[in-house]
């Protein structure tokens, strides 16, 4: 399948994932819902045993692992989790049109991309322009506190970008679903202590469940087995502007199934956004040949 296929279906799964979590915590902790997707991953990755195991580990890339899964599904899931419940859907999801330029400046300090006038003007306008949506986001039925969530789901969005950073150094070594199952390996056993401290639900929501059941197997396992799949054949920077997408496939499914509308202050934060990463693309990137990657 062409790289650019497998990018374009999984950023509109990406896309989808926003309003999927944002219906599931609504009957379910966080913490228990990307727990339960977890599991759901790591059992869906025990029928594909036979490609995980396909691997070939170099000195120092525990270092890559470790810090990758903390990053994503860790630490990302978390702060996505608690960002759903106090924005919108649709305003997290522009929230990740500042992605590609994240990646870019990581990829200067990891990858030794090197940063040109247009990624740095294009990042000044994508930050000012989710700072502006951020202000300009009233509280409402599907975002009770629009400053917290958008500022954790930036967070979430720095997360995203290392763990981009760090797939395009290892896919060469390691198999999409190896690299899938270390994900719900460690979001399974990141996530189980929550457990402890939040009350086990004792009525369940169908509908909530079956939207679980996608985020561990379509959107996990097919998005992100699909990017990882293409990571080894463009390089990180073209992959990210793919998440451009996201936003787009993320605001038309919010209004078509969650019936999420934006006011037109908000709409003129989306420009400045896009405005942002349209430069952004004036980028070229270029990597020296003897450049080395940064130990971290």
């Amino acid at each position: 399948m062409p790289a650019s296929l497998c990018l374009i279906i999984a950023t509109f799964l990406w896309g989808s994932s926003f309003v999927a979590l944002k219906y599931a915590i609504e009957f379910y902790d966080p913490t228990f819902v990307i727990f339960l997707r977890m599991l759901i991953t790591l059992i869906t990755c025990t029928f594909f045993w036979r490609w995980i195991k396909r691997f070939s580990y170099r000195k120092g890339d525990w270092k890559f692992l470790i810090s990758m899964s903390l990053a994503e599904p860790c630490l990302y899931f978390l702060f996505e989790g608690i960002a759903l419940q106090n924005t919108s859907a649709s305003q997290a999801g522009v929230l990740v049109s500042c992605l590609p330029i994240l990646i870019a400046i990581l990829a200067f300090y990891i990858l030794r991309e090197q940063l040109s006038k247009a990624i740095l003007a294009g990042f000044t306008l994508c930050i000012s322009g989710s700072i502006l949506l951020t202000i300009m986001s009233p509280s409402s039925a599907h975002a009770s506190n629009p400053l917290l969530g958008n500022f954790v789901e930036f967070l979430a969005m720095i997360c995203a970008a290392y763990y981009s950073v760090s797939i395009k150094y290892l896919s060469g070594r390691y198999s999409p679903f190896a690299l899938i199952a270390l994900q719900g390996l460690s979001g399974t056993l990141f996530f189980a202590p929550f457990l402890l401290f939040n009350d086990l639900p004792v009525t369940h929501n169908s509908n909530a469940l079956l939207n679980i059941l996608y985020l561990g197997t379509v959107v996990t396992f097919g998005a992100y087995g699909l990017y990882n799949y293409a990571l080894t054949r463009v390089s990180v920077l073209t992959a990210a502007s793919f998440s451009n997408l996201i936003p787009i496939f993320s605001l038309m499914l919010s209004a078509i199934i969650l019936g999420e509308r934006l006011n037109s202050a908000q709409w003129l934060s989306i420009a400045i956004v896009f405005l942002g990463i349209i430069i952004s693309q004036k980028h070229k990137s270029v990597t020296p040949a003897s450049a080395e990657i940064q130990s971290i």
